[in-house]
């Protein structure tokens, strides 16, 4: 089937007509009327907290506010896209900020209602839980009461809200400021020698020429070991600002906020560490492999991610979208539907653009709203593939527009899994008529992906329990003690194939995910599920209702509950290892590959 991919730039008419539209007053005032309807019909009532009818019709008239208008309506989701398509427009970040105020405004004058659900007394809990007329809401309703558990007053979370900033915020942005704005001059691919910027050092690290990726690597060592001083700062403020958090809150655990926060419970995420961390051979075995193909004894340690091999076919947009159609038609026709729909209502932003945001994202905000991909693609093989993974999560969302808005949404622990299993189905059509080298290039960059996805960030997840515990049995922790607590969990999953080279122990200094405090398990959990739904439908087409199900469930129940009613069991070990032994499965696949071609 031929479809229309005319339009490569978003369609963003929907929402409004043009950046100013003279619409756009009466929304805000909608939204405002609508906002403070629901804010002074509640905010001084407590009959709702008592009586499970007159909750039904808060929530419903809550629902109802969040479905159709939201903090910012289609004005705060218009100028967040378009600031995407043009960063350096002032004009459009003053637009964005205005809105950005204005909706920040009523969410905090909004948030009144689930902080006084989530205190409900808990004797009275169990009537709401089992209350008929709350029955949609169930799943809202017991996520706010285990949240409860840890929520203080009114006042103290306005506190605590207020000193946020302070106390959390602007010293990781100081530090992450600081970073961003270090120079070195190092060589590039042109093989000239030049003044480059943090991040444009960084993806010079993954070059196949050696000189390129030591010249990089060797800035890198320097600029962290410069901000080691300052960040030890900064992570000991903030290490002691979560401390003080988890008392107040009378937390069981360091980890436990980001449980709670993300519907998981605290004994799923315990049963994936410790699958993966018994399985770190695999990561082990891979770098050895690579080491082999780049004919040294061991890899510096900022050589783990350089690519190998080439890949020399370009693919144009319209290649990749046919591409992806036909993988995404075959697996579901409503798949198809969904991405030939994204193509031809211009949702899908494609080239790169001076001003236009690095990388890719799929964007969603109300529930009514279009749904839109930004990409920029090159024509590259990554870029065929994160096209495919972006267009996941618009599946993901488009399938679950039949949740309430108050479930529309994906959880930390399972948001890659639709992206993840799109994008490696679209890999495997590829690898179709590839001959060997081409395999094998593509097979170590798929292995380089999951091994830093799940296995990397299973070390970092561990490396921040110990940092965590560390630092409250000692109340500071130099920059020293950091480096070695780092050194040991990259060792841990590395082995001797990598050498943790001298200014290595420092790189936790520009690791921005651990000042979000224990998030990374969510990248191993996303993809490990995705593997094992993969093999599912590998198995069995017909399992792919299985995924849909999942994929439409949104927020309505928590991870766990939603797979054990699709009969997949995520607290057990086993289904874990089921994820693992795919990777397993494609390493012992690359390996032979590589013994074949005689690379090693």
């Amino acid at each position: 089937m031929e479809f229309n991919l005319k339009k490569t730039e978003w369609d963003l008419s929907p929402l409004l007509k043009s950046d100013d539209d003279p619409a756009i007053k009466g929304m805000r005032e909608k939204i405002e009327h609508a906002s403070y309807a629901f804010i002074n019909k509640w905010k001084d009532r407590e009959d709702y907290l008592k009586d499970p009818k007159v909750l039904k019709e808060a929530l419903d008239e809550y629902e109802q506010w969040g479905r159709n208008f939201g903090s910012g309506g289609n004005e705060g989701f218009y100028f967040s896209l378009r600031t995407s398509q043009d960063q350096n427009n002032p004009e459009l970040k003053a637009r964005y900020t205005k809105i950005d105020d204005f909706s920040k405004k009523i969410q905090n004058d909004i948030r009144f209602f689930k902080i006084r659900l989530s205190k409900i007394p808990q004797e009275m809990q169990k009537n709401f839980l089992e209350s008929k007329e709350l029955q949609l809401y169930h799943h809202f309703i017991e996520r706010l009461f285990t949240i409860g558990k840890y929520t203080l007053s009114e006042p103290e979370e306005k506190i605590l809200n207020l000193k946020g900033p302070p106390s959390y915020a602007k010293w990781v942005e100081m530090v992450s400021g600081f970073i961003s704005k270090e120079q070195r001059e190092v060589l590039g691919e042109d093989g000239k020698r030049s003044i480059k910027n943090f991040s444009e050092i960084s993806n010079l690290i993954m070059s196949k020429n050696k000189k390129v990726r030591d010249s990089a690597g060797a800035a890198l060592h320097d600029i962290s070991t410069k901000n080691a001083d300052i960040a030890e700062a900064e992570l000991n403020a903030i290490l002691l600002n979560k401390k003080i958090d988890d008392e107040l809150r009378q937390r069981e655990r360091p980890d436990t906020a980001r449980h709670v926060a993300d519907d998981i419970d605290s004994s799923v995420v315990d049963t994936l560490i410790d699958a993966v961390s018994k399985r770190f051979d695999i990561a082990k075995r891979f770098y050895k492999m690579k080491a082999g193909l780049f004919k040294v004894d061991k890899l510096a340690y900022h050589e783990r991610n350089a690519e190998y091999g080439s890949f020399d076919k370009q693919y144009s947009y319209e290649d990749s979208m046919h591409l992806i159609y036909k993988v995404f038609r075959e697996l579901d026709p409503q798949f198809g539907e969904i991405v030939r729909k994204f193509a031809e209502e211009g949702r899908i932003d494609v080239a790169p653009k001076v001003g236009k945001r690095s990388g890719a994202f799929c964007s969603h905000e109300l529930l009514l709203h279009p749904i839109y991909v930004l990409v920029n693609h090159t024509g590259r093989l990554r870029d065929v593939t994160t096209l495919a993974h972006e267009l996941g999560h618009g599946i993901n969302y488009e399938l679950m527009k039949r949740q309430p808005s108050v479930y529309f949404g994906t959880g930390l622990a399972t948001a890659e899994v639709a992206s993840t299993f799109m994008e490696d189905f679209v890999l495997k059509e590829l690898m179709k008529g590839a001959d060997d080298e081409l395999r094998l290039s593509i097979n170590m960059t798929n292995l380089a992906d999951v091994i830093s996805t799940i296995i990397r960030q299973v070390a970092c997840y561990k490396f921040e329990q110990e940092l965590h515990k560390e630092f409250r049995v000692k109340g500071y922790l130099s920059k020293e003690e950091i480096g070695k607590l780092f050194r040991k969990n990259m060792e841990a999953y590395m082995g001797e194939s990598v050498e943790q080279s001298p200014g290595s122990e420092n790189w936790w200094v520009h690791w921005p995910h651990i000042r979000r405090y224990f998030y990374v398990y969510s990248y191993a959990s996303g993809l490990l599920i995705s593997k094992s739904l993969q093999n599912l439908v590998h198995r069995d087409h017909s399992k792919i209702k299985i995924v849909k199900d999942f994929l439409s469930a949104g927020l309505s129940d928590s991870p766990k509950n939603i797979f054990m009613k699709l009969g997949i069991d995520i607290t057990k070990k086993e289904f874990w290892n089921k994820g693992l032994d795919e990777i397993d499965e494609l390493l012992n696949e690359t390996e032979n590959l590589a013994k074949k071609l005689k690379k090693i």
